[in-house]
């Protein structure tokens, strides 16, 4: 998620939140947006550098976010939400998607849900990704994929269904609520399991310790190091649900003091074997 304005002030060849390796296409750009944004300038500057797609964060809960009227807070206020998406849907001729949650969980959350769909949809909106939770259950508790069938039947654009889905077999458990979705997105899990979609309709043999060490090489190529000693931190936490006692590595590297110290002590739990889950568990995380 980029916050939207401080795209004018980036450089697109040295920026890491913008920058993009020559094999990556077909990059989604998602921003944190608010009412007053110069939509004109942010939209044309990555329209400038080959932007294909951008897509306009609504889900986002945390109270910094709301704080900045973006995020679920621009999702809750009808008048500022139409605003922004008919300025960026004018300013913006590539794909233009939103991600959104199912609001606040009040007994009326359907009708106000069903309002904001509409608003998205009158703009010329695209598509859109639902994450199908309410805003203050953060992660917690299960997603609530029954309800796309009847989001998807009030829609006049595609929905692109997302939460807790962690591969194939999730799919295809939760088939007949999936279905009227257009197509998936999946998220904390190609965080820890970065080989998901290569992996998807075929067996990959997965070195784990060797793509967590490629994992830290891609953050240390793109990011100073007092950030990428936090990403590192913050990816290992997410690649440790593939171990069966990932507690200690996650331990071991929150407390490290250093990128040095956070590949030695990896090193140093890789070589014990630990034993890899089938499924690893995300939920809280």
């Amino acid at each position: 998620m980029l916050a939207a304005r401080q795209i004018l002030h980036e450089n697109f060849e040295k920026s890491p939140w913008l920058r993009r390796r020559p094999n990556e296409r077909n990059v989604f750009y998602q921003l944190m947006v608010r009412a007053g944004d110069p939509f004109d300038r942010i939209l044309g500057k990555l329209a400038e550098h080959g932007v294909e797609a951008v897509d306009l964060n609504l889900a986002c809960d945390a109270p910094e976010i709301r704080a900045c009227l973006a995020g679920s807070a621009l999702f809750n206020n009808l008048d500022a939400l139409s605003q922004v998406a008919e300025q960026c849907r004018r300013h913006w001729s590539g794909i233009l998607t939103a991600k959104i949650r199912l609001g606040d969980e009040t007994p009326e959350w359907q009708k106000k849900f069903a309002e904001r769909v509409r608003v998205l949809e009158d703009s010329g909106i695209d598509a859109l990704i639902v994450h199908t939770r309410f805003f203050r259950e953060k992660f917690k508790r299960r997603a609530r994929h029954e309800f796309i069938p009847w989001i998807a039947a009030n829609a006049r654009v595609p929905i692109i269904a997302n939460g807790d889905i962690a591969g194939p077999e999730d799919v295809a458990a939760m088939a007949d609520n999936l279905r009227p979705a257009r197509a998936i997105m999946i998220g904390r899990h190609a965080i820890v399991r970065p080989w998901l979609f290569a992996a998807w309709d075929t067996t990959v043999q997965i070195d784990h310790t060797a793509v967590w060490h490629r994992m830290c090489d891609y953050i240390e190529e793109d990011f100073p190091p007092e950030v990428a000693f936090r990403r590192i931190q913050m990816f290992t936490k997410y690649f440790a649900a593939n171990y069966a006692f990932g507690h200690p590595l996650r331990t071991t590297v929150s407390n490290a003091r250093s990128i040095a110290g956070i590949r030695e002590r990896a090193t140093s739990f890789f070589a014990a074997k630990p034993r890899v889950v089938t499924r690893p568990l995300v939920a809280g995380v």
